[in-house]
């Protein structure tokens, strides 16, 4: 939110209302008369030679407090006093010497030109205060935007802040409008509605599509106000007790250059003594150009902040684009080379049996089958791991959960995947007393055996794998470490996006081959689903440890209470 400090939001009003020139003359004629007053009675004139020149004192003084009207009043009517009351023949305004009259003559030129001068150092150092104040609106209006990282928000900040200090001239809303993907104009800013609240009129639709296409200011008046708007023009219209008021809207073009970038949508309740809201918004035509110019600025950082937020948009959009780009070429580059791989297997195998002119023997065949036989398990996994990945982006994957030993799984793991592990030492560490656990089977298993089958890939033939179990608040650790090359630092997080292979590592083993790097993405997936966590260390001494955690605890709380429901129901 923009905090304004109220003494900078008191923008200098253009021109000078009748009010201000009546209460400059009562001042005037309030100040001349005491003193004139003051002169008379106690003989001043005559024991003074110079007395006319204590009205200059006062002339100067309304010049610097009031400005150069109050001071010419002061200084004609102090001519006229003091030549009525003071100068023979008294009580009449003629002259009897002609040094008298040049002595009032030059007081009056005098008085003038001082009070000029001295209203001229006045307008200065009220427009320097001006500068000072205008620029400490826009650095507190920069900083805070700045702030922000939202484009809505900065937007907002900007549209209260045109209401707050733009107020005397009868802004009281301010609204962004500004074109989408299809061009259509929505509300993108608002200083004191919601958005979604935001409701238009199809007249004032069209009307703002049309100052976006013609750059073109536009004023509607007397529209029809929703009740939110009434609510914000009732509040100071109350407070003030204003009249002979006239409502009205006034749609604004922002443009950067020839492009019109948005719509700024201005309510207005201009008041018959108020400022025109005219000379603001119009800097050619406006009678009080430095306001105008003002007001424009303001503005100008709003562009800059739309401008900006395309950027970003656009930024974030070639990345994403950059970054499909890259798992496409990825996934074409991974799926050819693992599609590749077992088909020709499959055709040579095929093509050998099927070949009439040699008589394999059954030894022959069989390796033939069993090639064809293990090359299509790899296709399959293939594509269940693509099935798999494209399920978890989708958020389609759901466990199915039921109550399970999580011994059982890893046992049943291993004994599938026997063929795979002969020549390892499998070493499993498993509690007996673990409790079962709410989980969906068939994605454990999944789980267990990625990361089985990433440590035998990875790791060098003959070197052991540890399994171990933890049981621990509310949750099981999962443990599968081995012995291998390790992972730096740096990649322990990457190694489980999708197609993240680590740069330059190889299988250990000439059997086997790098995967599509979904295995791990698949593996994180699958965990978090079941509300779990997955990561991976460096073991000391050497390889990885790949940890992930599981639920537990609510098997033995459901258990208890059954229990104490089945006592209940017996009796």
């Amino acid at each position: 939110m923009l905090n304004l400090q109220p003494s900078l939001l008191l923008i200098s009003r253009p021109g000078r209302r009748w009010s201000q020139y009546t209460r400059d003359s009562a001042l005037a004629i309030g100040s001349i008369l005491p003193l004139t007053a003051v002169i008379f009675f106690f003989n001043l004139a005559e024991r003074i030679p110079n007395c006319l020149l204590l009205y200059l004192i006062v002339i100067m003084a309304l010049a610097c407090t009031r400005g150069l009207f109050a001071a010419l009043v002061a200084s004609i009517l102090a001519f006229f006093t003091f030549d009525f009351l003071f100068v023979p023949p008294i009580y009449s305004f003629l002259t009897a010497k002609y040094n008298d009259v040049l002595g009032l003559i030059v007081f009056l030129i005098t008085a003038i030109n001082t009070s000029q001068l001295t209203a001229l150092l006045r307008m200065r150092v009220e427009q320097s205060r001006q500068r000072e104040r205008e620029t400490r609106i826009l650095y507190n209006l920069v900083r805070a935007t700045n702030l922000e990282e939202d484009m809505a928000q900065q937007l907002r900040i900007f549209m209260q802040a045109v209401t707050e200090v733009f107020a005397d001239w009868g802004i009281h809303d301010c609204m962004l409008l500004l074109p989408d993907e299809e061009g259509i104009l929505r509300p993108q800013g608002c200083a004191h509605q919601l958005l979604e609240r935001v409701q238009f009129l199809p007249d004032e639709i069209s009307m703002a599509d049309y100052v976006l296409q013609h750059n073109s200011i536009v004023e509607l008046y007397d529209p029809v106000l929703k009740p939110a708007e009434l609510q914000i023009i009732d509040k100071p219209h109350q407070k003030r007790k204003r009249i002979n008021s006239r409502c009205s809207i006034r749609l604004v073009p922002l443009a950067a250059g020839s492009e019109v970038v948005g719509v700024l949508r201005l309510l207005i309740m201009q008041e018959a003594q108020a400022p025109d809201i005219n000379d603001l918004i119009q800097v050619e035509h406006s009678q009080t150009k430095e306001q105008a110019v003002f007001f424009s600025t303001f503005l100008e950082q709003a562009i800059t902040a739309i401008k900006q937020g395309r950027l970003r948009r656009e930024s974030v959009h070639l990345k994403v684009l950059q970054q499909t780009d890259a798992l496409r070429s990825a996934l074409l580059s991974s799926v050819s080379h693992d599609l590749r791989t077992p088909l020709s297997t499959i055709k040579t195998a095929a093509t050998s049996l099927l070949q009439t002119d040699v008589e394999w023997d059954k030894e022959a065949q069989r390796s033939f089958i069993t090639s064809i036989e293990h090359e299509s398990d790899r296709l399959d996994a293939l594509v269940e791991n693509l099935l798999d990945m494209s399920r978890i982006e989708a958020g389609a994957l759901h466990p199915e959960k039921v109550w399970y030993p999580i011994e059982d799984i890893i046992y049943d793991t291993l004994a599938r995947m026997e063929s795979l592990t002969s020549g390892r030492a499998i070493n499993t560490t498993i509690p007996a007393t673990l409790m079962p656990v709410e989980i969906d089977y068939m994605q454990i298993d999944q789980v267990i055996s990625n990361l089985l089958e990433n440590a035998l890939r990875y790791t060098p033939a003959g070197t052991p794998i540890d399994i171990v179990v933890t049981e621990q608040e509310k949750e099981l650790l999962i443990t599968v470490a081995d012995r291998g090359p390790g992972i730096g630092p740096h990649e322990q997080e990457k190694i489980f996006d999708k197609f993240y292979q680590i740069p330059g590592e190889q299988p250990a083993t000439n059997t086997t081959s790098h995967g599509l790097g979904l295995g791990l993405a698949i593996c994180r997936g699958i965990v978090e689903a079941h509300q779990g966590r997955i990561w991976v260390a460096a073991r000391e001494g050497g390889g990885s440890c790949f940890y992930f955690t599981l639920p537990s605890g609510e098997f033995q709380e459901r258990l208890m209470y059954e229990q104490t429901q089945d006592v209940y129901s017996s009796r």
